[in-house]
This record gives structure tokens, C-alpha cells and sequence, in this order.
């Protein structure tokens, strides 16, 4: 069997299952719609055994530990900055907390030795062949694969060419988030500050890299809506029309919103696929079992990542094995860890008054603190990790030093 694999996708998934692919003789080609890396986004933590395990055998869990932010605090506050709840840092930061792009930074670097990385592309069909899939993409020339995966993320591209519409596979779970970078006005030296009303938080987060810059964090609670996902300026109407009238800082907030060259939003969702590969297509991470946050999607991703590499180095050649396999492992650990998704919209903006109160005063508790902490580690270190170490076909290790395309 040919060794070439088109992954879709350069944000966490696809990049950890390049360098993999490439470890084991494989040739993988990422492609990304976006013209380079995406930077910003929220930190992402990696929490637990599996997780950190995972890192180590990659060679990057000393260089994420060198670039981590530490986690922060989070506080939240009524309109009168008067503190009402307070979250420490190791609630929120796991063990190890890195900025998203930064994160992915370092996956791509890692991988490029042997990854061909195509950017402002997509792909626009598939097609299973005698001996591998035919990709044809919106720019590029069609091409051959032996081997399709979709890493790219709860809206996927390639699940929704080979496996079917996103309606089938992708639930709201009844809320909405949104993201953006913005001046440090409130001169947040660390952690995070927010602001709740029924079914809304609206918080402002310290950069941890750059104290004159922060992140807005916007939670709101809203049946399903009908926008334009590549429409930033729709998608800050919505916002804007969402916390309309509120008090505290949400104004200066909202005004930054309408000048932010670049925005996050989407509906916190999880994607439930009956079965992770179709023939020579496969799906890994949030494409495959995500949820938007609270699931821990990113630590799920890099094991996950880790898990099929490993399983098609082992089938040697038989895919189908190799996807099977990759599954059974996997399945049972990332549907365990996406069930956190569930309680995300619900924990960071309670619809009622009532049920903001009952939080405070829950989670103000160290007891009941702890023991979250504690479930959330067992959570992500389920999963008894196979040693691929004889399936290693030689050291691709180095990690160039110059930036991403567009960096």
C-alpha cells in the first residue's frame, strides 16, 4: 500500500497525527483552509497520566512546560466588581496550560521534517479508488491518497464529504461562545474576571504573554441559530444583540468586539459518529467525538492522534485493521472525556438566578473543588496507552526554528 495521507486540518489533531505518520514511514500532507497557522484562542490544558505520557513520547512536553502560562484564577464578580465566586488556578490550567496557537506552533514545527503542509486550501471531494481515495480541492490539482483523514475539527469537512450533512452527526447543547482579543483596559494583571446574568457571562481574561492585551470570553445561552460561520461581522451582531442592556464592563467589551480583526464564535455542540472511518477515510478528535469546550477536545485530540498512527503502523498496510483497532481503544476514552462538554454552557452561565446562586455557593466549597479535580484527571487517564516504540522507523525529531507560513 501506498504510504501518502491527506489529512484535513493544521490546528491540533492534524499536526500531532502528521508527526506521528511521519515517525512510521508514512507520508502525510495536511491541508488547511486558512492561509496560515491560526493564532490566539484560549489556552487549552492538558491534565493526567495519558495525557502528559502522550507529550513525553512526542518530544514536546518539556518545550509546552518552557511556554506554559501557569493557569490563572477565575473570578467572578456582580455588576459592582464586588467578588462573588473565586476559582483557583489549578481548576483551570490543568497540569500543563499553553496558549492554543502556541500550542500549535510547536505541533507544526515538530512534524514539518516530514509533512507537506498546504495552506489557504480545501477539499472539495473524495472519491474511494481501486487503491486509495481521489481528493480534489478547491485550488490545487486532484490528487491520490492511499489514506483520508478528517482532524479537521466539530464542523468537519471530510465527515461531511464521506460520511454525511453535519446534521446527522452534530448536537447544540443550547449555548453559544465567543472569543476576541482586545486592549487590557481593566489592567488584569492574571487569570480571568466575569460577569453573570442569567444565561450570559461575559469575562476578560489577562494575556499571558503580553500584559497590554487580553481576551474576551462571551457565554450565552440561545436555541440553535441560523448565521453565516464565515461571516465575522453577522456573527457580532449576534453577540451584540445577545448582551444588549447589560451592566458591569459589557459595553467597553462590545465596543472592542466591533473593532477585533478577528473573532471566534460558534455553538458549544458535540459531534456523535456512529463509526469513525468509511473505507480509506477516517476521522480523529473533535471530527470524530468532539465537543466544543469543557471535553477536554485537545488532550482527546493528541492521544487520539497518537492511537491511530500507531494502530495503521501496526496493521502494516491494512487499513481497515488499522481503523478498527483505533476505535476500540479509543472510543470508550473519548466519549468518557466529551461528556464534560455537556455541563460547560450550563457551569459557566446558569440559566436561572437561582441556579447562579446554587454554583457560587457549590463551588465555593474545597471539597467539592477537589473532587472535581480529581474526577477530571481519572477522566483523561483511562485509557491504557499502547507502546508503538517497534512500529518507529527512525528519528524525525528535529524541530526547525522559523515560523509558520504567514507567522
Amino acid at each position: 500500500m501506498s504510504k501518502n495521507v491527506l489529512i484535513s486540518g493544521a490546528s491540533i489533531a492534524g499536526p500531532a497525527l502528521a508527526y506521528w505518520l511521519g515517525r512510521y514511514g508514512f507520508r502525510p500532507t495536511v491541508v488547511e483552509l486558512a492561509p496560515a497557522l491560526r493564532g490566539g484562542g484560549q489556552p487549552v490544558d492538558f491534565r493526567g497520566e495519558t495525557h502528559l505520557t502522550v507529550l513525553e513520547r512526542m518530544g514536546v512536553l518539556e518545550q509546552l512546560r518552557q511556554i506554559a502560562t501557569g493557569g490563572g484564577e477565575m473570578r467572578f464578580v456582580d455588576r459592582d466588581n464586588r467578588q462573588l465566586l473565586y476559582l483557583p488556578p489549578d481548576f483551570t490550567g490543568g497540569e500543563v496550560e499553553v496558549p492554543r496557537g502556541d500550542l500549535a506552533q510547536v505541533l507544526y514545527r515538530h512534524s514539518l521534517p516530514t509533512t507537506e503542509y498546504i495552506f489557504g486550501d480545501s477539499v472539495t471531494g473524495l472519491t474511494e479508488t481501486a487503491t486509495g481515495v481521489r481528493a480534489v480541492f478547491r485550488n490545487g490539482a486532484p490528487r491520490e491518497f492511499a489514506l483520508v483523514i478528517g482532524a479537521d475539527g466539530l464542523h468537519s469537512n471530510v465527515r461531511r464529504l464521506a460520511f454525511g450533512a453535519e446534521e446527522r452527526f452534530v448536537s447544540h447543547l443550547g449555548y453559544y461562545a465567543a472569543t476576541w482579543q482586545l486592549p487590557n483596559y481593566l489592567g488584569i494583571e492574571r487569570g480571568s474576571v466575569g460577569y453573570n446574568t442569567p444565561g450570559r457571562l461575559a469575562s476578560v481574561a489577562a494575556d499571558p504573554r503580553d500584559p497590554a492585551r487580553a481576551g474576551a470570553f462571551f457565554v450565552f445561552a440561545a436555541p440553535r441559530l441560523d448565521y453565516d460561520r464565515h461571516d465575522p461581522e453577522q456573527q457580532k451582531a449576534l453577540i451584540a444583540d445577545a448582551f444588549a442592556g447589560l451592566g458591569w464592563e459589557v459595553p467597553r467589551l462590545l465596543d472592542s468586539l466591533r473593532l477585533a480583526p478577528e473573532l471566534y464564535f460558534d455553538s458549544i455542540s458535540r459531534a456523535d459518529v456512529g463509526a469513525w472511518s468509511k473505507g480509506r477515510i477516517g476521522l480523529v478528535g473533535d471530527a470524530a467525538c468532539g465537543a466544543t469546550i469543557g471535553g477536554m477536545g485537545t488532550g482527546t485530540g493528541v492521544v487520539a492522534a497518537y492511537v491511530l498512527a500507531g494502530e495503521l503502523a501496526r496493521a502494516n498496510g491494512d487499513h481497515r485493521a488499522g481503523f478498527t483497532r483505533y476505535e476500540q481503544l479509543m472510543r470508550g476514552y473519548a466519549e468518557g472525556c466529551q461528556k464534560g462538554g455537556d455541563r460547560t454552557g450550563k457551569f459557566l452561565a446558569p440559566g436561572t438566578a437561582s441556579g447562579l446562586r446554587f454554583r457560587n455557593t457549590l463551588l465555593s466549597r474545597p471539597f467539592f473543588l477537589n473532587w472535581m479535580l480529581s474526577t477530571g484527571k481519572k477522566v483523561s487517564s483511562t485509557i491504557a496507552l499502547p507502546d508503538y516504540r517497534a512500529e518507529l522507523t527512525g528519528a524525525a525529531t528535529c524541530v526547525p526554528a522559523s515560523p509558520a507560513p504567514g507567522r
